[in-house]
This record gives C-alpha cells, sequence and structure tokens, in this order.
C-alpha cells in the first residue's frame, strides 16, 4: 500500500471534477435564489419573518415529530439543550473526546465542566459499555442524582455525538443513562436526514441540536436547530433565545437572563429551500458513497467507515480509516493528495487534549486516541454525484 494508491482511486471518484476538490460544499440553485430574493423583497429578514416558524414546522414534520427551535448556530442550539435539561453550573457533562470543539464549549456555556468519555470504532460515537464500566466505578447516587465520587459534582447529562453522520449508538446509551439516572442530549449537528432502526437522528434524546452551518448537508448559510419533545420546553427555549424578553406591547424588559440566539428570516429562507431538496442531497450523497466503497474494496491500509448496522447515515463526510501501516507516513498522504488539490482532512484533534480542557475528568480514552489519526475525511459534497 502507498499514498500514490490512495490518490488514485480518490482520483477515480472525482474525476471529471475541476481542481480543487472541496472538502464540503453546499449545492445551490435557481430554487435557493429565490427564496432569498423573495425574503427581501419581503423586507422580513429578520427573526420574526415568517419562515421562521415554517422551517421549524418542517423540521417537526421531517423528524416525524417534537418541536423545533430555528437558532443563530448548532453551538446555540446546543447550549439551549443543555439549558433546558436542567444542566446547572457546578455540573458535569458527559461527551466523546472526537469532536467539534462546539460539544464542550456548549457545556462551558451552561457552567458545566465537560467529562470525557471512550468512543466505539464503529459509529465513533460514545461506547455504551464503556461509558457504563466508567459510570459504575466513578459514580453514585446522591439523593437521586448521578455524582463523580472524585469531584462530587452532579453528573447531568450525556451528549451523544453522530460523527460524520454516523448514528451514534443512541438506545444503547439511553439505556445505560436511564440506570445512571442520566439525561440523554443529542449532538446531531451533523446527522440531518441520518436514521437509526428507522427512527431520525436527534429524537431519542431529551433535546437535540441541529446545524444548518455553510459546510452542512443542508445549509442556511449558518445557523442551526433546537429539537424539543413539548410544546413547553419549545416555548422556553424561544423566549431565552429571545434575550428573555418580557411579553408587552411596547415597554422593553427582560425577565431573566437570555441570548440573542434566534435564526433570522433571511436564513431560515435558504434554509427551507435546501430542505425541499434534502432527498436529493441524501441520494446523492449515498451514490458518492458506494463510489468511495467501490473505489477502495479489498485495499490494504485503509478502509472506508461504513454506516453502522441498524443505521441509514447521510454520509456527511465520507471517511477511510488508516491501518496501521499507514500511519508513519500521515503527514505526508495528507501533503501529497491536497497538492493534488483534493482537499481532504484529519479528524479534529481530541477536544480532551486541548489545554483548556486539560483539567476536565476522564475515562480511559484508548480508543479514542486510537482512531483519531486514522480518520481521514474525503471530499463529500452533493454536487459531486
Amino acid at each position: 500500500m502507498t499514498i500514490d494508491s490512495i490518490l488514485e482511486r480518490i482520483e477515480r471518484v472525482l474525476a471529471g471534477f475541476p481542481r480543487p476538490v472541496a472538502l464540503h460544499e453546499p449545492l445551490l440553485g435557481e430554487a435557493e435564489r429565490e427564496a432569498v430574493a423573495r425574503c427581501v423583497e419581503s423586507g422580513w429578514v429578520s427573526y420574526l419573518g415568517p419562515d421562521v416558524e415554517r422551517l421549524e414546522r418542517r423540521l417537526e414534520e421531517i423528524h416525524g415529530g417534537g418541536h423545533a427551535v430555528a437558532t443563530a448556530s448548532g453551538t446555540a442550539a446546543l447550549h439551549l439543550a443543555l439549558v433546558l435539561v436542567g444542566v446547572q453550573p457546578g455540573d458535569e457533562v458527559l461527551m466523546p473526546p472526537l469532536t467539534f470543539a462546539a460539544t464542550a464549549n456548549a457545556a462551558v456555556y451552561a457552567g458545566a465542566t465537560p467529562h470525557f468519555v471512550d468512543i466505539e470504532p464503529r459509529s465513533l460515537g460514545a461506547c455504551p459499555e464503556r461509558l457504563e464500566r466508567h459510570l459504575a466505578r466513578t459514580v453514585e447516587t446522591v439523593s437521586g442524582q448521578a455524582r463523580n465520587k472524585a469531584t462530587g459534582r452532579r453528573v447531568a447529562a450525556l451528549v451523544a455525538v453522530h460523527v460524520f453522520g454516523h448514528p451514534a449508538m443512541t438506545k444503547e446509551l439511553e439505556d445505560v443513562c436511564r440506570r445512571f439516572g442520566i439525561i440523554l442530549v443529542e449532538d446531531a449537528a451533523e446527522s440531518l436526514g441520518s436514521l437509526q432502526d428507522g427512527v431520525p437522528v436527534g429524537r431519542r434524546g431529551a433535546a437535540s441540536a441541529l446545524s444548518f452551518n455553510g459546510n452542512k448537508i443542508v445549509t442556511a448559510g449558518g445557523g442551526g436547530a433546537l429539537l424539543c419533545p413539548d410544546a413547553k420546553s419549545a416555548a422556553l427555549a424561544r423566549h431565552l433565545a429571545t434575550t428573555a424578553k418580557a411579553p408587552h406591547p411596547w415597554k422593553l424588559g427582560h425577565d431573566r437572563l437570555g441570548f440573542n440566539y434566534r435564526m433570522p428570516n433571511l436564513n431560515a429562507s435558504l434554509a427551507l429551500a435546501q430542505l425541499g431538496r434534502l432527498d436529493e442531497f441524501l441520494a446523492r450523497k449515498r451514490t458518492l458513497a458506494s463510489r468511495y466503497a467501490e473505489a477502495f474494496a479489498g485495499l490494504e491500509g485503509a478502509r472506508v467507515l461504513a454506516e453502522p448496522p441498524g443505521s441509514r447515515s447521510n454520509y456527511w463526510l465520507n471517511t477511510i480509516l488508516l491501518e496501521d501501516s499507514l500511519l508513519p507516513v500521515r503527514d505526508e498522504l495528507f501533503g501529497k493528495i491536497r497538492e493534488a488539490g483534493i482537499l481532504i482532512r484529519p479528524a479534529w484533534e481530541l477536544v480532551s487534549s486541548l489545554p483548556h480542557f486539560a483539567h476536565c475528568p476522564r475515562s480511559g480514552l484508548e480508543v479514542s486516541q486510537d482512531m483519531q489519526p486514522r480518520v481521514v475525511n474525503l471530499p463529500s459534497s452533493a454536487a459531486l454525484a
């Protein structure tokens, strides 16, 4: 196995596309232009416009229920999710370290401390078995609450991250959380359109967060959404996301600490047009994933990360995993393939390794540390299929 062998197979999939080939670009067309133009012509470009509510209703339809609240970013949605489920300053929030830094940042915004737990290799999400063993060693129940025996802090929630669009083992993680009195929250920022056992990702958590950043399968240019189980939670989320402005015909007051987290109508207009093409995007991305799988079939030294059993992934970012033989030349591989105009990317550095999270509690992270350097994200734009 050589670097040239990997480059040749990627080139085979991307033949005919001009260089450079970006990692993930939005697929925009006439529908999106018309939607944004209508919004501009209406003058309703801020969060009070009608497309915000239309977007929320469409997301509820896609997820088969629940209540959606459109937000300014996926990070804002995750922060609100943690606040809604009762995460308090001084708590700990469990999460895997192989994730975008926003997962840990959101916990800190809520005044909590990230508590890192190891992953499993099929989905790259948190491992239920390792989580249960870790909690059995480190947590005790005090007045019905899970508390870290070493720190004395309440272990309030677990954030299950669906990495690269592949569903984590949410059902099993939910079972572990239930046994220990811990609330499950889903970071579904990368997984719109993914299914687990036929259930849309984001439906099992007490609250879940989506992202519509420019590089996601559906984009609003920026923005995200919070998925809540009931209307009461959604109403509170909207209130908090609108700076907790007290309702009154003309007085400008606020009844608690709030956040400027609502999505503008202009972004919602773009997101609605994109959601109208979601099935097209999902089909294109599965076609692209099949082409990568065919190109890398039987190749020693690297393998495609496939959707976990029982799942249907949106294949947000197609990924290959390097075997031991290629790890010593990993940096050379990235350099040569990117020089060829193919903008592959490594996984994020483990959040647990960042200096501002070095103090945070953690389980053994052997699998996370082993898998992180193996990840190679491949160009995955829907336009490539």
